[in-house]
């Protein structure tokens, strides 16, 4: 098994708005390895957003090499895309994204309805909500909880599907200092438990320096990269 579960190389991304060329990567490098815990950072408009887009094959790069889990993804079609992303991609957003008339069950059920998989996504599902501490609010609807169950709901969607990644864009930046806390640790103890990949995208210094690895995006490219020794 390849080590690394993600590998880009050289990666471009121009948007066109008019007679204007935006560049948002110019020529990006990185590489994550299987199991590893990193954190995104850098100001505003320095691509880190359009990087986890095509990192997690929301897009794809103008060009560049993009290889994911070992499949080469950088030029495939849109439902292509979509297939690997919902088989290897699991996402957690800041503004968690649920559906609002459904209940955390079948939010959580969502992914596994897509797959082509025959499986029992609602076992799946239960299993999934008791592993964020859920099994109490499988019923309700996300009017009806806290933003920090509500965040829950979106990490037990995100890891349903057993994915080989997930994302985690801003995950605590809606919540309080406490909510977000338990956020922080749950998303940690996946890594540990699952050996699940984790890429968290980030402002805040304070959940960068609880990852492995800080990867620091300026202009489009990599301006420089922390490595850092911290055991769970």
């Amino acid at each position: 098994m390849n080590a690394w579960v993600i590998e880009a190389e050289n990666l471009t991304k121009t948007y066109k708005m008019g007679a204007v060329e935006v560049h948002a990567l110019c020529g990006l490098s990185v590489k994550i390895a299987r199991g590893e815990i990193v954190a995104i950072m850098g100001p505003s408009g320095s691509g880190k957003s359009t990087l986890m887009n095509i990192l997690g094959c929301l897009d794809r790069p103008t060009s560049g090499e993009y290889i994911l889990d070992g499949e080469r993804v950088s030029k495939l079609k849109d439902d292509q895309l979509a297939a690997i992303r919902n088989r290897k991609v699991g996402f957690v957003f800041q503004s968690f994204n649920l559906l609002p008339r459904a209940t955390a069950l079948a939010n959580v059920e969502l992914p596994l309805r897509y797959s082509r998989e025959k499986k029992d996504c609602r076992s799946l599902a239960q299993q999934a909500l008791e592993s964020v501490g859920l099994d109490d609010r499988m019923h309700h609807r996300p009017n009806e909880l806290s933003g920090g169950q509500q965040q829950r709901v979106a990490i037990a969607r995100a890891l349903v599907n057993e994915p080989a990644i997930i994302f985690a864009d801003e995950p605590t930046g809606n919540l309080d200092s406490k909510s977000g806390e338990e956020i922080m640790n749950i998303l940690l103890d996946l890594n540990t438990t699952h050996d699940t990949t984790l890429i968290i995208v980030t402002h805040d210094p304070e959940i960068a320096e609880r990852t492995k690895r800080i990867i620091h995006i300026l202009d489009g490219v990599v301006e420089g990269e922390e490595m850092k020794e911290i055991s769970y």
